[in-house]
């Protein structure tokens, strides 16, 4: 299921690039170099923006709508809730050091002492 949500996911992404890029923007886009004159003789010129518009409205919603659906079926179900610092501990892989680690003194200390 989450295998197949992920594919979904991956197919919508590419046709959000898409549409992106086939919107007309101050620099032409794509619309205006390769696929602009097709898509101004479908659907005319100024509902073409429109068209470009509403897809990639749907397209964006869908593709945040699928992401939030596979983080919530794709966590885990374990029954432990907590960090991995807290199991660490708990499974004992984590040892506080039992020597204090002696940091050297500074130059600086050393000369007014001296």
């Amino acid at each position: 299921m989450l295998g197949f949500l992920i594919t979904i996911h991956a197919i919508i992404s590419v046709l959000l690039v898409t549409v992106v890029l086939m919107q007309a923007s101050q620099g032409g886009g794509l619309a205006g170099s390769i696929g602009g004159q097709t898509t101004n003789t479908i659907f005319g010129g100024r509902s073409a923006a429109t068209a470009l518009s509403k897809i990639t409205t749907y397209l964006a919603v869908t593709f945040m709508g699928l992401a939030l659906l596979i983080t919530l079926l794709g966590r885990p179900t374990s029954g432990s809730a907590g960090s991995v610092v807290e199991q660490a501990q708990e499974e004992g892989s984590l040892e506080t050091p039992t020597e204090m680690l002696s940091l050297p003194n500074s130059p600086v200390l050393e000369k007014e002492n001296n």
